[in-house]
């Protein structure tokens, strides 16, 4: 099976979307836009490729111009806003990782937070799961929060057994112990992780559903 080649003038969407990464073609126009208010993400680094067009981007209060060819990130918590120079729009490829609900946060004009912004799937250019019971989404969350907890555990305790046997292949310059240790020491934290990002998966399934959307513009 082959893979799709995405065009960024023609495929003005959201094109991979897990909660590893959010990646997407973008097109601004002249004028406000969506993305000239700054906003911060709690979790996700933000990364910009400008493809064509000027923009002046603000990131944490330093402003700066940015034209193709150029890129720029936003770490999680580093408020940004995005304003396009001139009278041609822009295109741009932009990805957040991880995509986690809420993955927006925004502010009020005199800077204070405001409440978590959960948005509908469609935002995402994904569909929302409308046929599974809602409880049975709730309970499913639940039963992989408490997953993640007993192989996090299963895994720190790993971690700590062989701590000292690295430490001693290590001190005696003994490298290939030192990376069998290391190996036994990552499957548990490979597959905490894989759990994790199951978690993240159904949390992201579960939230749409889950009370009032609120969308800030």
């Amino acid at each position: 099976m082959g893979f799709t080649v995405y065009d960024c003038r023609k495929d003005i969407r959201n094109i991979l979307v897990t909660p590893q990464i959010r990646a997407r073609f973008c097109r601004m126009e002249p004028g406000p836009g969506s993305l000239d208010k700054f906003h911060t993400h709690d979790l996700g680094h933000e990364i910009f490729i400008i493809l064509s067009g000027r923009v002046e981007f603000k990131i944490s209060g330093v402003t700066k111009e940015l034209g193709p060819g150029q890129m720029c990130y936003a770490l999680a918590d580093e408020p940004h806003s995005v304003r396009v120079l001139g009278d041609e729009p822009v295109y741009m490829y932009l990805s957040v990782t991880p995509h986690i609900q809420p993955t927006h946060t925004q502010y009020s004009d005199d800077g204070k937070r405001l409440p978590p912004q959960f948005r509908p799937s469609s935002d995402y250019d994904t569909e929302t799961d409308s046929t599974t019971p809602i409880d049975a989404l709730i309970d499913h969350h639940v039963n992989t929060a408490r997953s993640v907890a007993d192989m996090a555990q299963n895994s720190a305790q790993i971690q700590s057994q062989m701590a000292d046997a690295l430490k001693q292949a290590l001190a005696a310059g003994d490298e290939k112990a030192a990376a069998e240790i290391r190996d036994v020491m990552w499957e548990p934290l490979l597959e905490t992780f894989k759990k994790v990002n199951e978690m993240a998966a159904e949390w992201n399934t579960l939230t749409p559903r889950a009370g009032t959307l609120r969308t800030y513009r």
